[in-house]
């Protein structure tokens, strides 16, 4: 059951619904019934200005085999969402009977309105984790994760990585490989696990490259091995060492220390999964120093150890699909 609501994320609702109709496709069985819900039901109008026909959620009774799934949105709307007594209430019924309660991006707002992530952990967009802190401090935001399941509470950290947490219940219902057939349907370039970062050094690069901190940023990607203390890398940009601290936070959330482990587990990454290297080798070329200290920024950053990530991403593994199952810490 996919919830929205005027301006919520067209992607948050329609993404996960091809996920489980190619799911019932594949197993050629009606294993999932989609239903696109609203308080009041009717026509409702999404970010992007077109429309969807929704039933009311108030006529629907939920069952112990259902998965709700709230859609994020534009900020007034997720405002207007969570201040809804008959949203919230329904919410908080239907979470003690279903199977899966669910949320894309924003939606998190909502949930936590309902008290559904009090004492979980919870994902949301990035640029949203501080204020669901904020206004929620009973959660466990997770910053850095792109969907997390707590128990039976799922919730996806921004709009594409609905899909992601989609393919991880059909995965959880019906096994790998139905999850893998669909996310190559959907041509995928990758299924990615829940752990994994919502940022990559790539896109960080893409998103400054007009930025005043795109330099700098260039710069460190180049000079991982460098110490690349606050200090040193605030005068190569030109900035003093608060300024420099409050450039990266208002840009990217993260205080330079954090920009700077982020850029090396990223290069690590990227050398754990295209080369043979060992993981000194590989410590010593990101910028870590020594293996241990890499160990444990993966840890921080992803969940997983170095040799992990290497196992269930690296093209030269020649361990067979599905023959190893690495939980990341909880």
């Amino acid at each position: 059951m996919l919830v929205g609501y005027r301006d919520a994320d067209g992607l948050d609702l329609f993404g996960p619904a091809e996920v489980f109709a190619e799911a019932g496709r594949r197993l050629e069985a009606p294993v999932y019934e989609l239903v696109v819900s609203a308080v009041g039901g009717g026509r409702v109008t999404l970010t992007s200005g077109l429309s969807v026909a929704a039933t009311d959620l108030s006529s629907i009774r939920p069952q112990p085999d259902d998965i709700v799934i709230v859609a994020g949105g534009s900020d007034e709307a997720i405002d207007a969402a969570g201040s809804n007594r008959v949203l919230i209430a329904w919410l908080t019924r239907a979470a003690r009977t279903v199977s899966r309660m669910a949320s894309v991006c924003d939606g998190a707002f909502v949930l936590a309105s309902a008290g559904l992530l009090d004492g979980k952990r919870a994902a949301t967009h990035w640029y949203s984790c501080e204020r669901l802190a904020r206004l929620h401090p009973k959660v466990h935001v997770d910053r850095e994760a792109i969907f997390v399941h707590d128990g039976r509470i799922w919730t996806a950290a921004g709009v594409s990585t609905g899909i992601d947490m989609a393919l991880a219940m059909v995965e959880e219902d019906h096994g790998r490989k139905v999850a893998d057939a669909v996310a190559a349907h959907l041509v995928l370039f990758a299924r990615r696990p829940g752990f994994q970062s919502q940022f990559s050094e790539e896109l960080v690069a893409q998103t400054l490259a007009s930025d005043p901190l795109g330099p700098v940023i260039t710069w460190m990607r180049s000079n991982l091995r460098a110490p690349l203390d606050v200090p040193t890398v605030a005068h190569r940009a030109g900035m003093a060492v608060r300024t420099f601290h409050r450039s990266c936070l208002q840009a990217l959330d993260l205080t330079p220390a954090k920009l700077v482990e982020k850029l090396r587990v990223e290069h690590a990454r990227s050398l754990l999964t295209t080369t043979r290297l060992g993981t000194k080798v590989i410590a010593a070329r990101s910028g870590f120093g020594t293996a241990p200290r890499m160990t444990q920024a993966f840890l921080r950053a992803l969940g997983v150890t170095p040799g992990a990530y290497r196992l269930m991403f690296s093209r030269h593994s020649t361990a067979p699909s599905g023959s190893a199952k690495v939980e990341p810490r909880r």
